[in-house]
């Protein structure tokens, strides 16, 4: 049997190629002085049961007892996941979720769909994400899809030559504390300089990578996962997205106790929700979850047993933990997996 409470959990962060991980540490509450601004540990994996594409476990997190999560699952799935995920999903937790603090501009890249996936890679799942906003400075941005439609060649000569032409040719937008953005996968995109972010996503590590000039990364060797770029690049959405198109893929802020995060979109795939008890107390129903502890302090309740909440800590909450409830002045987001709300 899995253990029925929740589980807190420590940093995951794997070495990338691109710098950043500061603000986790500084989130985290936890004195990491060797975290000069190269450092590159950008992305804490919380709660993962998926391994860094090429690579057998790196990424995956281990409980506190050092049991790989994955397996640890393998062995209760019904414990962990419940039974209505299992028969939906299988033993997949279905989500990975991820602090991600960019120390710098990520380069342009994009992800396989679903059936991409399925038809070139072996994988159940292709990479669809989403971004809820924790801290940006006044002025940041991201970069979502093209302008205008880029045909094949177009784009095919963009990369080779890792012309300037294809981030300049991506609509930028504006992002704050609060915001919540859905990124379909295809849609070619980028994270500016100074956003920490929560993110959601389909359960896989497969990026094509379009742009890594000046990166420490040769994108012609590691950047296509494996299948060329003659055929990674038919993954890519070169179709131009306007404004209102842009502005569905918004979450729209709640101010309820427990509100949805991302757009109606984002339902096949994942769900968020924002929790803020504000001094009365929101029950939840039993399921598989990842809890982000925004701010503030309170207490979460469960049937396991009680844990006190406090900003920057992460909280795998297992089926077997039953109802639950919490109380206090926090504010969390509650990440979930496909049909957990």
């Amino acid at each position: 049997m899995s253990d029925a409470g929740p589980v807190v959990l420590g940093p995951n962060q794997p070495q990338r190629f691109y710098r950043g991980g500061a603000r986790i540490a500084a989130f985290r509450g936890l004195a990491r002085p060797e975290l000069a601004p190269a450092a590159h540990v950008p992305e804490d994996w919380v709660g993962s049961a998926t391994a860094i594409f090429g690579t057998a476990e790196d990424g995956m997190t281990r409980l506190p007892d050092g049991r790989l999560l994955r397996d640890a699952i393998d062995n209760d799935p019904e414990g962990y996941l419940g039974a209505g995920h299992v028969r939906q999903h299988g033993t997949s937790p279905a989500l990975l979720v991820k602090l991600l603090d960019a120390g710098e501009r990520l380069p342009v890249h994009c992800h396989p769909s679903d059936g991409f996936a399925r038809r070139h890679l072996a994988s159940a799942w292709g990479k669809t994400e989403a971004w809820i906003v924790v801290d940006a400075a006044p002025g940041s941005e991201v970069y979502v899809g093209f302008t205008e439609t880029v045909s094949p060649g177009k784009l095919a000569g963009w990369v080779a030559d890792q012309d300037p032409a294809m981030l300049a040719a991506l609509n930028r937008m504006a992002v704050a504390p609060g915001d919540a953005i859905l990124i379909p996968a295809g849609l070619p995109h980028a994270i500016g300089e100074g956003v920490f972010l929560v993110e959601l996503q389909e359960p896989t590590d497969l990026s094509v990578l379009l742009e890594w000039e000046s990166f420490p990364i040769d994108g012609r060797t590691d950047g296509h996962l494996g299948l060329g770029y003659d055929l990674a690049l038919d993954c890519v959405d070169r179709s131009p997205w306007d404004a209102g198109q842009l502005a569905a893929l918004r979450g729209v802020a709640g101010h309820s106790p427990v509100a949805s995060v991302f757009p109606g979109a984002a339902d096949p795939y994942f769900a968020a929700q924002r929790i803020r008890p504000s001094g009365g107390v929101v029950a939840l129903d039993p399921g598989f979850a990842i809890l982000v502890v925004l701010s503030g302090t309170g207490v979460l309740r469960s049937d396991a047993g009680s844990l006190d909440l406090s900003g920057g800590m992460t909280i795998l909450m297992p089926y077997a933990a039953g109802q639950s409830e919490i109380t206090g002045d926090c504010e969390l987001i509650r990440c979930l997996p496909p049909g957990g709300v």
